[in-house]
């Protein structure tokens, strides 16, 4: 499976944890860190959590092999580095205080 498709899976299970905003960029041809980014917001620390948790599961099960996970405890901006592809799940004011789309606005956004 290309990374595309585990991006847009990785935004699906989000959608179902009722992530918020979620957007999937293209950073490949502007990046040489990954392809993808996959961003959301959630509402609090409990739900932050909850997207972190499930995405992790799943990309366990079908073997992605996640290289890092920062932030977790902390609870503000996950991030998970799956190489190929990252997603970050950010609580909303620090979504907006980095503001991942306008500094990557480049990136064409994959439709999910």
């Amino acid at each position: 499976m290309d990374s595309k498709k585990i991006a847009i899976i990785c935004a699906k299970i989000a959608d179902e944890k009722k992530a918020q905003d979620i957007v999937i960029l293209d950073v490949d041809k502007i990046s040489s860190i990954t392809d993808y980014f996959v961003i959301c917001s959630a509402i609090n620390e409990r739900q932050l959590h909850a997207i972190a948790d499930e995405i992790d599961k799943e990309m366990k099960k079908i073997s992605v092999k996640k290289f890092g996970m920062e932030g977790y405890r902390e609870a503000k901006w996950v991030l998970i580095d799956y190489g190929d592809f990252i997603v970050h799940i950010f609580e909303k004011e620090i979504r907006s205080y980095y503001d991942l789309e306008l500094l990557w606005g480049d990136a064409p956004k994959v439709e999910w």
